[in-house]
């Protein structure tokens, strides 16, 4: 049984657009380049051939998976409840271990970009965080330990 992914809305249109681009687009560029190759001769010594199979393969399978993604997807409503943190929030966090504020916005499951700010609401920092107002301690476990954050605002 499929697991339910949670999308943002703009997640879901992210997703819909670059698999719209790579069953349109990026299909018919790798089908000419399968067809050039094939203007090279013998296909079983043809680099060229084989190397555009593969791309093919792989974005077969990139296709797949978000067609996947989009049919057991759930669309997350923004919600404003008082400052309570839901998917969607923009969360600054004071981190007392290090003395500075980190700010995240909590997504859906299929979209957690850990690097650039963004956070899946399953992660352990963005579970701990849902359903949380400012002023709130929240506390989670790493693989380093637990550690602690005092939520300072939300939009």
């Amino acid at each position: 049984m499929n697991k339910d992914i949670i999308l943002t809305e703009e997640g879901y249109n992210e997703i819909k657009k670059e698999l719209d681009y790579l069953r349109g687009e990026a299909r018919n560029q790798i089908a000419e380049k399968i067809k050039n190759a094939r203007e090279y001769g013998d296909l079983s010594e043809n680099a060229e051939y084989e190397e555009a199979k593969n791309e093919q393969a792989f974005l077969e399978g990139k296709i797949l998976e978000l067609e996947r993604k989009l049919s057991n997807a759930k669309v997350a409503k923004k919600t404003k409840k008082d400052g309570v943190i839901s998917i969607g929030s923009k969360v600054k966090v004071f981190d007392p271990q290090y003395n500075e504020e980190l700010t995240y916005t909590i997504l859906g499951s299929g979209e957690g970009d850990p690097d650039n700010g963004k956070i899946s609401n399953e992660s352990p920092l963005g579970s701990a965080l849902i359903g949380k107002k400012v002023g709130d301690n929240v506390e989670f476990s790493t693989p380093n330990g637990v550690i602690a954050f005092n939520i300072v605002s939300v939009e």
